[in-house]
């Protein structure tokens, strides 16, 4: 009975499905070893039986007869007298095999064997659960809010594996209550110490593709490829999509009639507003597709610095900016170009900067928000509608419509 701390801890994983017996059995046999090595210097002269079964073990040390007084190596060799007592006919020369009891490595030894074989399993546990994940890193998993943190959400899939929502990689709309399902991509798994921390995203754009994946069957199947997303979570994204079957519409097959297939992938990003574009080589074509809904009236590609000048009318410019620049700041990041847009036929306005001195920096940011950043673009609005895009107080905007009208309209008559 006394090895029967160390055989408990073995029974608790002999039935355990994560670990399979001729590994356990190894880990059992090198704790056993490790130990046997502190107390006897060495271990290659002892055989360990393990039964998986019953979750039983025997130690016999094997040593060389030898005339008594000649013993050199208590561990490898016996005298004759001591292997006598063992079995009455040994004689010199001959090998013996004693079983080694548990309780001969001393209690505090058992204990520590006892905490070194949970110690061994829980960190082959955790290396096979490193590479499972590991291999799953970049797709869509789903698992069940547990616990909900300040700064994270920690999930539990259907194993019991935890893993991690931080709030940085959550949708700003996201709200999850305990025991909700929760979809994300793996985005990143990394061993901390012996454990796996496993990094779960919903903000990133693989996320978005993944999902153009598991929706929409054309892109499942490879028909339709999507050849780039960018997107602020939450809020806006484009997607880029080409199909080498001239027969099949991308983006129409991707959004369906009147967007009846997109419509899960927009439910589950919180009603992010998502662009599907015709993806193509022609930058031209590419930028102008990425500044939709707006309508161009010219553009000029400048390849060296990757800058394009786009000129439009000047009511389709907030169109191209969109609301807060998302618009602009994602056609950019779709494209590969820093996009600068030009009003159409306003070469007498001045750029609503040069009014630094009397207009406060944050509020000329924010004008340029939905696009105004010159006086002309500001004087055409109704003072009303401008209270409603912006964060601006209608004080604020009238007085500073008064002094654009005194000096832009000063300006233009001189």
């Amino acid at each position: 009975m006394e090895n029967i701390a160390l055989i408990d801890s073995f029974s608790e994983f002999k039935d355990d499905k994560s670990i399979d017996k001729p590994t356990l059995m190894a880990i059992l046999e090198e704790v056993l070893r490790s130990a046997l090595k502190k107390k006897y210097g060495e271990d290659d002269n002892f055989d360990i039986i393990v039964n998986p079964d019953k979750g039983d073990l025997e130690i016999w040390r094997n040593r060389v007869v030898v005339a008594d007084g000649e013993v050199e190596d208590p561990n490898q060799e016996i005298s004759l007298t001591e292997a006598r007592k063992i079995e009455p006919d040994f004689e010199v020369g001959e090998d013996v095999s004693e079983e080694v009891k548990l309780i001969d490595l001393g209690r505090r030894s058992i204990l520590s064997l006892r905490q070194n074989l949970i110690s061994k399993v829980h960190e082959h546990d955790n290396t096979n659960i490193y590479k499972h994940f590991k291999e799953l890193e970049g797709e869509i998993y789903t698992a069940e809010v547990h616990h909900i943190r300040h700064r994270a959400i920690i999930l539990l899939d259907d194993e019991g594996n935890e893993i991690i929502l931080p709030k940085d990689r959550q949708i700003p709309s996201d709200f999850f209550r305990k025991g909700e399902n929760v979809r994300g991509i793996i985005e990143s798994v990394e061993l901390k110490g012996n454990k796996p921390a496993i990094i779960m995203s919903r903000t990133s754009p693989l996320f978005l593709e993944k999902l153009f994946e598991q929706e929409i069957p054309e892109v499942f199947d490879g028909l339709i490829n999507v050849k780039k997303v960018v997107r602020i979570p939450g809020e806006k994204a484009k997607v880029a999509v080409d199909s080498y079957d001239d027969r099949i519409d991308p983006v129409g097959a991707c959004v369906g009639m009147k967007g009846s297939r997109i419509h899960s992938i927009v439910r589950e990003l919180g009603n992010e507003n998502i662009d599907v574009i015709n993806f193509t080589t022609n930058n031209q074509l590419l930028i102008t597709r990425a500044l939709s809904p707006a309508k161009i009236t010219s553009l000029k590609i400048d390849e060296e610095n990757k800058r394009a000048e786009v000129m439009l009318k000047p009511e389709e410019v907030s169109k191209a900016i969109g609301r807060g620049g998302h618009n602009i700041r994602l056609a950019g990041q779709l494209t590969g170009y820093e996009i600068d847009v030009f009003r159409e036929g306003v070469e007498e306005d001045v750029e609503l900067r040069e009014f630094a001195d009397e207009i406060d920096a944050w509020v000329i940011e924010e004008f340029a928000k939905i696009g105004f950043d010159t006086a002309k673009s500001i004087l055409e609005q109704d003072v009303d509608d401008l209270v409603k895009r912006t964060d601006l107080e209608e004080e604020t905007i009238r007085e500073v419509m008064k002094v654009l009208r005194e000096e832009f309209e000063e300006e233009n008559k001189s």
